[in-house]
């Protein structure tokens, strides 16, 4: 059902975009990319080459309940659906290993709202780490 990463979300101090745009833009040749404009001069995004996967930065500290986390692309929007009715019912049956939280099949997803953004859902796992999945 997964087939790829479509964008890793890393965190960096704030006030600190310039550094990333010379570390991934220049020293990593990451091509840059416009982000959402509600979201200008709080994201930087960059492209990995021609593959469609990125590298998102935005500003933040590592904590308990952190935004950091990957992105997982689907292979269509049947299987999209599929996994988040799968991912929500393992969080509504509950357990050692079940999501701490997941969007509920039908419902706005839990990330920004905005046309810029694809078709998309999002859990937390059992340790709490974030998690996108998209198409």
């Amino acid at each position: 059902m997964i087939s790829g990463i479509a964008h890793v979300n890393m965190l960096v101090p704030h006030g600190t975009l310039e550094l990333a745009n010379d570390f991934y833009g220049t020293t990593l040749g990451l091509k840059a990319r416009p982000v959402p404009a509600h979201q200008k001069n709080g994201l930087a995004w960059f492209d990995i080459g021609e593959s469609g996967q990125q590298i998102h930065i935005a500003f933040g500290s590592n904590e308990v309940k952190s935004s950091r986390h990957p992105c997982f692309k689907l292979e269509s929007g049947e299987k999209l659906l599929e996994l988040r009715q799968r991912i929500w019912e393992h969080h509504e049956r509950g357990g050692e290993a079940a999501p701490k939280e997941a969007d509920q099949p039908g419902g706005v997803n839990s990330g920004d709202q905005g046309v810029e953004y694809p078709q998309r859902f999002f859990a937390r796992d059992y340790a709490g780490n974030r998690l996108e999945f998209s198409l």
